[in-house]
Formats: structure tokens, sequence, C-alpha cells
């Protein structure tokens, strides 16, 4: 081989090998976005059958269920191929497990839309089934975080757990509120409502301290908290007065607010 193109093979060589870290990260970075994004909408899904069971079919709730679900399988589905044997067998075990809660949510709908009610226990399965999803889902999630402890920040997994917490809180708020009570929030913990809202309480509290929030992030942070405020109340007295659909349309707010938070600490110079 002539020098010159022996040079530049070399040259490309080297350029790979030093892109494939890169890429690496890229990817595993993505996987856990799309991970995270498929541990709320699934969360979700449930908290939207409970509003669509307790507010007696309403169709907005039935197509906030079919919004959720279409989000879960877009993520599932973007999921890469993942290499090491571990993560691909809980890839494996979550796209099976999501299949069969996506089956049950599917009947109980239909069960309720024709008999106007759903018996206890396949909404117990449902529940159980859900918790086994976001359990494989977030063991996924430490698997890649494992292989790749700097794909995200602190900062980011922080704001991560929070909207994780705050969808757990509104899924046990709408278990309530449809009378099929705590025990089938699908919540692993299965904490009790007040300890999950003092909980977000003082994360949020803790997160908007940070000594390196950037202007975009404090402002957005302090968004979360004025919404957050306006609920905490009810949240707290959850056996004094019901209103569950004020808790729904402000928890979803909530979480999208912290998806922006999440997207602005990925930018360089937004934390330190």
């Amino acid at each position: 081989m002539p020098t010159h193109l022996r040079a530049v093979s070399l040259h490309a060589l080297l350029l790979a090998a030093l892109l494939i870290p890169t890429a690496a990260f890229a990817n595993t970075a993505s996987d856990l976005k799309h991970l995270q994004t498929f541990h709320l909408a699934t969360q979700k899904s449930l908290g939207d059958f409970y509003m669509y069971n307790s507010m007696e079919g309403d169709q907005r709730y039935a197509r906030m269920i079919d919004a959720s679900r279409q989000q879960a399988r877009e993520q599932l589905g973007k999921l890469a191929n993942l290499a090491d044997v571990g993560a691909a067998g809980l890839q494996t075990q979550l796209q099976q497990q999501w299949q069969r809660y996506d089956g049950e949510l599917t009947a109980l709908i239909a069960a309720l839309q024709k008999q106007g009610y759903t018996d206890l226990q396949p909404v117990a399965d449902l529940a159980a089934r859900n918790r086994q999803v976001l359990e494989i889902a977030q063991a996924l999630y430490e698997a890649l975080q494992r292989m790749d402890g700097n794909a995200i920040s602190e900062q980011m997994a922080t704001t991560r757990e929070l909207s994780v917490l705050m969808q757990s809180i509104a899924v046990n708020y709408a278990a309530r509120s449809a009378s099929v009570g705590a025990s089938f929030s699908g919540d692993s913990s299965e904490r009790p409502i007040e300890e999950l809202v003092a909980d977000f309480s003082a994360r949020l509290s803790a997160l908007r301290k940070q000594p390196g929030n950037g202007t975009a992030v404090n402002t957005t942070l302090d968004g979360v908290a004025t919404k957050w405020r306006y609920i905490e109340g009810s949240l707290r007295n959850y056996n004094e007065k019901s209103v569950p659909f004020l808790v729904n349309k402000y928890s979803d707010s909530i979480i999208r607010s912290l998806a922006d938070v999440d997207t602005l600490y990925a930018q360089p110079g937004s934390a330190s």
C-alpha cells in the first residue's frame, strides 16, 4: 500500500476509535431519556385509567389513556439494540411485560365501557402488572447508568426522580378518588401519600437551592413550585375534599416543566 494511502487509513481508524466513546455516550443518554419517558407514560396510563373510571367514562380520559399508551410504545421502540447481555435481557422482559399490561388495560377499558364498572380483582392485577413493568424499567435504567456513569448529570438524575415521584403521587391520588385504594396505585414502595408529598416538597426545595442553577433553570423551578403549592394542600388533606381533576391537571403540568428543567440541565452552562 502506498505510504500516503496507509497514512490516510491510519488517520481514519484513529478518528473512528475516537468517535466510538462519543457515540456510545450519546446512545446511552438517549436510551436513558427514552426509558424515563416510557416510565412516566406507563405510570400515567394507570392514573388515566383511574380518572376514566372515577369520571364515569369521560372520553377526555379515554383519549389520555390512548396518548399515554402510544407514547410508552414509541419510547420502548426507540431503545437501541443493547449489546450488554444483562441489559438486553431486561429489555426483552420489559417488552414482554409491557405487552401483557397493555392487553390487560385494553380488556379493563372494554369491560368498563360494556358494564359501566370494573371488578376489583382485575384492577388489582392491572396495578400489579404496572408495578412489574416499572420495576423492570427501573432495573434497566440503572443497568445503563452503570455502563456509563457520565451519561447524565447528577442534577438531571435528581430532576427525573422528582418527575417519577410526582407521577406516583398523581396515580396514588387518582386511585383513592376512584375508590380502589392506595394499594392499587402501582407505586412499588406503597408509602403513604402524606410521606410522598413531604418527600416531593423536600426534594423540590433542595433542587431549587442547587448553587449551580442557571437563570432559566431557576425560573422554571419557581414555576414548578407555584403549581405545587396550588395542589399540595389538597394532597396532604386528601380525605377532606377530593379534587382529582385539579391534581391530574397540575401534576401533568409540573411533569412537563420538570422535563424542561431536565433539558436545560443537559445544556452546557446550565449547572456547574
